[in-house]
């Protein structure tokens, strides 16, 4: 899941950080994609509507 999704679903870190019970700053330090953990979150609090992508966490 890309982090630009998320933050404009979601329209902040803030928002995000409340969804997933985690800090503003450990949102701001997310890369292009988000953890593997927050994505699987997300995916189920969205009902779907943003999507886990395995090609993103595919173990090498």
């Amino acid at each position: 899941m890309l982090k630009d999704e998320v933050v404009n679903f979601f329209g902040s870190h803030r928002e995000i950080a409340l969804k997933l019970m985690i800090s503003d700053s450990a949102v701001s330090q997310w890369r292009t994609i988000i953890p593997e953990r927050s994505a699987l979150k997300l995916e189920r609090i969205t009902k779907g509507k943003l999507k886990y992508r395995t090609e993103f966490y595919r173990k090498k």
